[in-house]
């Protein structure tokens, strides 16, 4: 639905995403957006997953979406060497948009790469992208992730952080929404009178200056007739 019209300008993302770290990756699960305001359409969502092990590459990341204010119309972006699979969900509260009341959302995205090789080695970070058809009417989604390395060791990044206190050693990922501007036509419009009154006044400047110049080339000729006049009088 709203999904369709951005999915194709972000596809092939993840193809050229892999980040390589010159030294020892100290990072989380984190979610990024270039679009990220509260009930924007079409907008790209990418889950940034580094590979924090020496020994093992990432073979599998869950990510687990919202449903108390969800995001709609989720679509997937492939992924180069991993497939993937979706989870759908009933919503407690449906969600009303212009197309209708929406009844279940995307609730989990579990992408699992096609073999090891294919997944992200040591000292390796990637972006898996979906891309949502409308952006949650709320100041913030937090999502929750699990990563399944091919050793065996799952890493959960579900921790919530408590209001004033430290981050926690494995962070959901949360995703900040700006609010949406509603003031930029009023703005310009309170603008357009001072810079009316500004263009008068540069033409009004720009009136007296004219007249100013024309009154001085007026004086000079009729001192330089004058002067003239006078010479030939005297040659005569």
């Amino acid at each position: 639905m709203f999904g369709a019209r951005r999915f194709a300008a972000v596809a092939g993302l993840s193809a050229t995403a892999v980040v390589l770290f010159a030294g020892p990756v100290s990072a989380h699960v984190t979610v990024h957006s270039d679009d990220a305001v509260r009930g924007a359409s079409d907008a790209a969502v990418m889950f940034r997953t580094p590979n924090e092990e020496d020994h093992a590459a990432t073979v599998k990341l869950q990510v687990f979406f919202p449903t108390d204010d969800p995001l709609l119309d989720v679509l997937v972006e492939p992924h180069a060497g991993w497939h993937f699979t979706t989870r759908t969900s009933n919503l407690a509260t449906p969600v009303t948009t212009d197309d209708g009341k929406i009844t279940s959302a995307v609730s989990e995205v579990t992408w699992t790469a096609d073999s090891t090789r294919d997944g992200l080695q040591p000292g390796e970070a990637d972006d898996f992208v979906v891309t949502a058809g409308q952006m949650p009417d709320s100041s913030s989604a937090t999502f929750r992730a699990l990563q399944t390395y091919s050793n065996g060791d799952v890493v959960k990044w579900i921790e919530s952080q408590a209001p004033g206190a430290d981050e926690p050693e494995h962070p959901a990922p949360v995703l900040q929404l700006a609010k949406a501007s509603g003031n930029e036509s009023a703005d310009n419009d309170e603008a357009m009178p001072g810079m009316v009154m500004t263009a008068a006044k540069s033409s009004s400047s720009s009136d007296g200056l004219g007249r100013g110049l024309a009154i001085a080339a007026l004086v000079v000729a009729v001192i330089a007739a004058a002067l003239g006049a006078r010479g030939l009088t005297r040659r005569t």
